[in-house]
């Protein structure tokens, strides 16, 4: 009896480790690997995760469309993975992409650029300060 997993199917070791949500989810942060940006969230199960791994592009289920989808594959902005790493509570992935175009639905950079709660200013943190949607 072979102790590896299926073709197709998550090592066991690693999905022993992972905390899901009930719907069976991972968060997956993106993040460029070489500045550190933070550049979206996605959603991995299982599957997706698998197929990140053995594919060097970042696959997400999809939570309103019901599927995989693997980034960049209708937009060209492509996520090549660097790395993969798993928190220290199992509960959230960090993948670290070498990012191509914009890695926003809406052509922006990052998913965090247009909403900015609390931002830093020349005098310091900006701490108690609001910032608008879009300043």
């Amino acid at each position: 009896m072979s102790t590896s997993p299926r073709p197709g199917a998550l090592d066991p070791a690693v999905a022993a480790r992972l905390k899901r949500s009930a719907d069976g989810l991972v968060p997956a942060i993106a993040q460029q690997y070489d500045t550190g940006e933070v550049l979206m969230l996605g959603w991995m199960d299982d599957e997706a995760l698998h197929r990140t791994l053995t594919t060097g592009r970042c696959t997400y289920w999809s939570r309103s469309r019901r599927e995989y989808w693997v980034k960049g594959d209708t937009s060209g902005h492509v996520q090549h993975v660097r790395s993969v790493a798993l928190d220290c509570d199992g509960d959230t992935l960090l993948v670290r992409v070498d990012q191509t175009g914009a890695a926003c639905h809406t052509g922006a950079r990052t998913c965090f650029d247009e909403d900015v709660l609390l931002a830093d200013t020349p005098d310091g943190p900006g701490l108690g300060k609001v910032a608008r949607h879009g300043s």
